[in-house]
């Protein structure tokens, strides 16, 4: 028989519901009649063959098997309270994918849930599962000392009107945090990062895509600063999908690091750091590290000032026009700060990606025409503002775990400077530079470039005494009433 026939048969054992869902019944091919026939499985020793292992995986002869996804530190929160409990409530959550559902202790944070109008319990007891109580119920988790079970009645078949009886679900465990992040062990120091927190002012290109990282090394605590909402601009090089338009990015991140970290802690500030410089210090000072991954100078500034004080660690990162190249700073308590870096200007031209907060900061005056105002918007692209971004990871990672044996121990030695450039393309400010091949003892193109910054004597940020202009010095007692020049 030919491929096209058996499919064709197979298609009509479909059509006519035999076995649909059973896994104790097989298919046969009868060579005299020309038919398939249900046995009972182990049973035939007859002519013909037994096709249900060429059927059940692309034909008929087998329904999908039902997937459940657990989660084991919620498993052992249900053993303690079934040890008082005959059986408590269980959600379930429908995914995308049919038949694949997550069991949860309750809700969890997400975009769109999807949970069954009849969900689930949890129970030691498996006569439960035929009590008339638990008749309404769909799913069952039933704790077994072999692990656990989960037991699901499926939607009613064809015509029939009544449920189905409990059929047996395949089973994966999502990992307790302890073991979430065994994969990075030897090369992270997974448990030291899982006792870090990371403050993250300005979640847009950067600062999203530097969050979700971080949650993926295991990071165990976030601050998320931004007062943004996501934009249709946004999506060309942001982390966020059309689904998430409108929505604060703040609620966007959390729920991405959630997403990876299901354990991590977040805390969301959606405020305009500038206007709130004292939620800013306070949060400077519980954070271990601080990325500043904002598009303005003007809080890059006010940041500074925080980490000097604090006396805390932070990486500045930023794309230049267009993501034609980028950069990144690191600050350290007792070296240079981004004022030494910078001076009271900018560095380089800004990439300028939002007109809306461009018009905020003055980086596009109030008098400029909405049509010239959208055309000064630089957008570069996703993959060349990747380089900046892993750069930042990387150097917050070996902070994150200085002084401890892992992996990337060795990044100590390389990661010696303060400020680091980065160029995509040949053109504006890196048009002099050679090209990659036979570039010899000049500068290139995509590759790093390394760069020691002396801390200024007279910075009005970090030095213990501050020049004035009529000679002489006086020392600063505080930060807060420093005002830097940015014309």
């Amino acid at each position: 028989m030919t491929n096209e026939e058996l499919n064709r048969m197979s298609e009509d054992v479909r059509e006519e519901g035999i076995n649909q869902g059973s896994s104790m019944k097989d298919l046969v091919f009868d060579p005299i009649t020309g038919d398939f026939r249900q046995v009972p499985r182990g049973t035939h020793h007859g002519e013909g063959d037994v096709v249900t292992e060429m059927t059940n995986k692309g034909f008929a002869a087998e329904a999908a098997t039902t997937i459940v996804y657990l989660r084991e530190d919620e498993l052992r929160e249900a053993a303690e309270l079934l040890a008082e409990k005959k059986h408590i409530p269980a959600f379930v959550e429908e995914v995308d994918e049919e038949g694949v559902y997550h069991i949860h202790l309750r809700t969890q944070a997400s975009n769109v849930p999807m949970y069954l109008e009849l969900p689930g319990f949890y129970t030691k007891e498996s006569g439960l599962m035929s009590s008339s109580e638990m008749r309404a119920f769909r799913f069952c988790v039933l704790m077994t000392e072999s692990g656990p079970e989960v037991w699901c009645r499926l939607k009613p078949f064809g015509n029939q009107k009544t449920d189905r009886n409990w059929e047996k679900a395949d089973v994966f465990l999502i990992p307790s945090e302890e073991n979430l992040f065994s994969r990075s062990k030897g090369i992270l120091e997974v448990g030291i990062l899982k006792g870090k927190r990371v403050m993250i002012v300005g979640l847009g290109s950067f600062g999203s895509q530097i969050a979700i990282e971080l949650a993926k090394a295991g990071v165990g605590s976030f601050a998320l600063m931004d007062f943004d909402r996501v934009e249709l601009h946004n999506l060309s090089r942001h982390t966020a999908t059309v689904h998430d338009l409108g929505r604060l990015k703040t609620n966007v991140i959390e729920e991405a690091i959630l997403g990876k970290n299901p354990y991590a802690k977040v805390d969301k500030f959606p405020v305009n750091i500038n206007e709130n410089l004292k939620l800013l210090y306070d949060e400077v000072e519980k954070a271990d590290l601080v990325i500043c991954a904002t598009d303005n100078n003007i809080s890059r500034f006010n940041l500074s000032k925080a980490l000097v004080e604090k006396g805390k660690t932070g990486i500045f990162g930023r794309a230049i026009t267009r993501a034609e190249g980028g950069d990144v700073f690191r600050y350290r308590p007792g070296g240079p700060c981004y004022c030494c870096l910078v001076g009271e200007g900018d560095l380089q031209e800004e990439e300028i990606t939002d007109v809306a907060s461009a018009r905020r900061d003055g980086r596009i005056a109030a008098y400029v025409s909405p049509e010239d105002a959208d055309a000064m918007v630089q957008v570069g692209l996703s993959s060349d503002i990747e380089p900046i971004c892993n750069m930042m990871v990387k150097l917050s990672l070996v902070e994150l775990s200085r002084g401890k044996e892992s992996g990337i121990s060795s990044l100590e030695d390389e990661f010696v400077y303060d400020y680091y450039m980065w160029a995509n393309r040949r053109e504006r400010h890196f048009a002099n530079w050679k090209a990659l091949p036979n570039a010899g003892g000049y500068p290139t193109i995509l590759r790093w470039y390394g760069a020691r910054i002396e801390k200024e004597a007279d910075c009005p940020i970090c030095s213990a005494s501050y020049k004035l202009d009529e000679g002489g010095d006086i020392p600063v007692e505080g930060l807060d009433n420093i005002e830097i020049d940015l014309s």
